[in-house]
């Protein structure tokens, strides 16, 4: 393990390292997409006969095809392993995630009047099935199960399924198991990777065809997401993990040393770098990593050196707070931690960041797990144009309007010259007299 940190300076680095350090693993998925299109194709074709064959080929499990599917027994057997401690903790993560998104979900309908006598409004209704992907290989994550799970079961979708890579045992981790109970799904699926987004654009045998994807995801995933784009609705990439912290002139730089390396030990393909225009604050957060990292354990201390030693990690020392902030805007990060005595001030500068983090009681650990608000949240940029995942993108919005007569009269006239202008008889005509005298007869 290499215990050199990336360092860069803003006003020194190049455009194309500029460039280099924005980039995501998922930004290139060329190299994955023919690989994934050609296991796309397989479960399309041999639905579970190919995921039984991925298992044992991806995940080194020796499952059959009707072990595709989480028992009522598993569900048991998981519960049985786990210690009561670690229950606990998960129900306790359950109720503040729940509470959050029940606070967050939309009202069911809505109707106000415009107009005298004219009345719109939407109505908010479930999608009719979704899935939620939880990772696994790295690590086990019934966390995600809980963030992904229990958006969907506020929102009351009828049919929720989790699918989730099995254990080289045949299994599912015994806490994701517990977890997905907890957050309401209705069905546990073995598969992993783009042949579980494939299982679910197609349906097979075993495992029905879903209307959502939501969930975290490996390049693979993210792969197959982009190949089915036309057979089934994914929101956001949720590849790998990403993160800055930013910390000015007050902030603790030892702090902000512990908390970079939150995200930087989810994976070797994990971004994470410690922005700040405080050089001595750079310096500290430098000599301070190196001793943190030899308190982790292995896999994560060598993922970590891996990020915090290459082009998509490490500390970043800025000119200025303004080029700081126009920095953290143009990388719009999935996480980001503003280490302050006062991290207020600096919200109104950030525009792109998907979870916002404030002060030194505030890790990123913590909203990982239980804190409330949704830790699958976009990546590689697209917190630009995309949100944390939540009770409304398991809802879709339905328009509704009625007009008394006194409010239509309002409103012909106006569009029967619209219609006219642009050519459509049969608007117009909807709107004429003719409709008065069709009502009237």
């Amino acid at each position: 393990m290499s215990s050199t940190i990336s360092y860069f300076e803003l006003n020194k680095i190049t455009r194309p390292e500029r460039e280099r350090m924005l980039r995501r693993a998922e930004d290139d998925l060329e190299g994955y997409l023919t690989k994934a299109q050609q296991i796309i194709n397989a479960v399309r074709d041999r639905g579970d006969d190919a995921l039984v064959d991925f298992a044992r080929q991806f995940d080194q499990a020796q499952i059959s095809k009707d072990q595709l599917l989480v028992t009522e027994e598993e569900f048991a057997d998981a519960e049985k392993q786990l210690s009561s401690e670690i229950k606990a903790s998960l129900e306790y993560a359950a109720d503040g995630i729940r509470a959050f998104h029940i606070r967050q979900k939309p009202a069911r309908d809505w109707l106000h009047e415009f107009r005298p006598g004219v009345m719109a409004g939407e109505r908010i209704t479930p999608l009719d099935s979704a899935a939620c992907y939880v990772p696994y290989g790295k690590g086990s994550f019934p966390s995600v199960a809980l963030m992904t799970t229990i958006p969907a079961t506020v929102a009351k979708v009828p049919k929720i399924m989790l699918l989730t890579p099995p254990t080289s045992s045949g299994k599912v981790d015994p806490a994701t198991l517990f977890a997905a109970q907890l957050g309401g799904a209705h069905l546990v699926v073995k598969a992993g990777g783009a042949q579980a987004v494939a299982a679910v654009a197609y349906g097979t045998q075993s495992v029905p065809r879903c209307l959502k994807f939501e969930g975290p995801g490996s390049v693979w995933v993210s792969a197959a997401r982009r190949l089915l784009a036309d057979r089934i609705d994914s929101r956001l990439p949720a590849g790998p993990s990403e993160s800055i912290v930013f910390a000015d002139r007050s902030a603790n730089p030892e702090l902000a040393a512990l908390d970079l390396l939150i995200e930087a030990e989810h994976g070797p393909d994990s971004s994470a770098f410690l922005v700040t225009c405080d050089a001595e604050i750079a310096q500290v957060v430098l000599a301070t990593l190196p001793k943190y990292l030899k308190m982790m354990d292995d896999p994560s201390r060598d993922y970590a050196a891996t990020v915090l030693g290459g082009a998509t990690g490490g500390v970043v020392l800025a000119d200025n707070i303004e080029q700081a902030y126009e920095f953290i805007n143009d990388y719009a990060p999935e996480h980001l931690q503003i280490m302050s005595t006062e991290p207020e001030q600096h919200l109104e500068h950030i525009t792109n960041a998907a979870e916002i983090l404030l002060g030194q009681w505030t890790p990123g650990s913590i909203a990982n797990y239980l804190l409330g608000p949704n830790c699958v949240l976009p990546t590689a940029q697209s917190a630009m144009v995309h949100s944390p995942l939540g009770v409304h993108d398991f809802c879709k919005r339905s328009s509704i309007a009625r007009l008394d007569k006194e409010g239509y009269r309002q409103l012909a006239k106006h569009t029967q010259r619209l219609a006219h202008y642009e050519g459509f008889s049969a608007h117009a005509n909807a709107v004429s007299q003719l409709r008065e005298e069709v009502i009237d007869s």
